[in-house]
């Protein structure tokens, strides 16, 4: 299973508010320079302590 489409659409970076895109099982936002690890069951984690910079 994927992050569906339309989960995407509504995503933000809870930094900067800026859209993000997948990369491989991350979530990136390239403004903020974060990756925000996608949990299994395909369950995005957009807490800022959680993410990795880049």
């Amino acid at each position: 299973m994927a992050i569906d489409k339309e989960l995407l659409d509504i995503l933000a970076c809870p930094k900067c508010k800026e859209s993000v895109r997948i990369e491989g099982k991350k979530i990136v936002c390239d403004k903020c320079r974060l990756r925000f690890p996608i949990l299994e069951g395909d369950i995005p984690d957009m807490l800022i302590e959680d993410a990795e910079k880049f």
